[in-house]
């Protein structure tokens, strides 16, 4: 036992934690501003004919248009995405934190178990106490310790991941609604265009020989909304996806580490 003892001392010895850089608001604030800066690029870089359907530059209420609106929201969007993936990558360095005996030979007592708990509240309490193994880590020695039963604690292993899965799914909450309001944008600014082009057709002379010409141009610009925004959603969707994936991939991951290293070692007596 002094040698396990020795070892796990060893393999255990503290590394520096992994606090979390970036904040919501200034992700979130950093994203706003740079699609304000993208608008402007394309205002003063784009040919008139990108211009018109990515930002309706015609428009006699230019800079609010529809088109702008969406691209600030779809800021938002890629913000909250940024934070989901940084989150990813953080729950994915967590394992190499070696808070759990790696080696093959290890076997662990209450005694183990309170060394290990003392050292993932250490760390909890230098910033990383909102990842998920930590939390895994926790539930589970503290499970163990109450019950000394090692099929108790692999339940509660169980339904821990099941609900940081829930929680991983609550978390893009608002990307979803992000997803949902690019096209409903798209949409009213398709149903505006059209009205001021149906007001614009009963507003002039029927006998014009211009007013075919000038209508369609100004159906066109109507629809370029909803082009816009169904490009803008299916692309959020695509990163959505694969962030998420890597996310709950990182969860994955620590369910296989904590059931390989806590639970598969845990000792009866």
């Amino acid at each position: 036992m002094a040698d396990v003892a020795a070892d796990l001392s060893t393999d255990m010895a503290p590394r520096p934690a992994i606090r979390r850089v970036y904040t919501q608001p200034v992700v979130l604030g950093s994203a706003l501003l740079l699609a304000i800066a993208l608008i402007v690029a394309i205002h003063a870089w784009a040919p008139d004919v990108a211009a018109v359907i990515l930002i309706d530059k015609n428009r006699a209420t230019y800079p609010l248009t529809v088109q702008n609106a969406m691209w600030l929201v779809l800021g938002v969007g890629f913000g909250e995405l940024l934070l989901r993936y940084l989150d990813a990558r953080a729950e994915r360095r967590e394992l190499a934190n070696g808070y759990l005996p790696e080696d093959g030979r290890t076997i662990l007592q209450l005694p183990d178990l309170r060394h290990i708990a003392a050292r993932v509240g250490t760390a909890s309490q230098n910033g990383t106490g909102e990842r998920y193994l930590p939390r895994l880590i926790q539930r589970v020695i503290f499970q163990f310790q109450s019950s000394r039963s090692v099929d108790q604690s692999h339940t509660l292993l169980n339904s821990s991941l099941e609900l940081f899965l829930h929680e991983i799914d609550l978390r893009y909450s608002m990307i979803r609604y992000v997803v949902w309001v690019i096209p409903t944008l798209g949409f009213i600014g398709t149903v505006i265009g059209i009205s001021l082009a149906l007001a614009f057709a009963g507003a002039v002379d029927i006998q014009d020989p211009t007013l075919l010409a000038e209508l369609t141009k100004r159906l066109a610009v109507a629809f370029n909304t909803t082009l816009l925004a169904l490009v803008m959603s299916a692309i959020l969707v695509l990163i959505q996806h694969v962030v998420q994936a890597q996310e709950e991939r990182a969860l994955n991951r620590a369910g296989q580490y904590c059931l390989d290293n806590l639970i598969n070692r845990l000792y009866e007596h």
